[in-house]
């Protein structure tokens, strides 16, 4: 008799490249960041009449949410950030860090709908 295949759950997609869409997607299927996007954007954006810091801020946040969409990548990044802290050495450290902002890089770099 064959053992059934696990198949992970399938990701949700990333939303349209736009604040809107995006807050929708976080509050959707990341709800543990909401609060903290929407006090960054009264912070960063509130009723600025200058949209200059938005590019940043979608790029933080569109990262922000291609880690935490995926649980598995989302313990990872969480997991190799916590044993930098615990490093006994600064290179130790410094070689974990470098792999979770790979990891981050790398889920940023998602496209709308992927």
């Amino acid at each position: 008799m064959s053992q059934p295949v696990h198949h992970p759950p399938a990701l949700p997609p990333m939303p349209d490249r736009t604040p809107k869409a995006l807050r929708a997607a976080i509050a959707e299927h990341a709800p543990a960041l909401l609060d903290d996007f929407d006090a960054h954007w009264k912070r960063a954006i509130g009723d600025a009449f200058d949209l200059g810091p938005v590019p940043a801020f979608l790029a933080l946040w569109w990262t922000e949410y291609a880690v935490a969409r995926d649980p598995e990548l989302d313990r990872r990044v969480s997991a190799l950030e916590e044993q930098a802290v615990e490093a006994r050495d600064n290179e130790t450290a410094m070689a974990l860090l470098e792999e979770a902002t790979r990891l981050r890089r790398r889920a940023g770099m998602a496209e709308p709908g992927q």
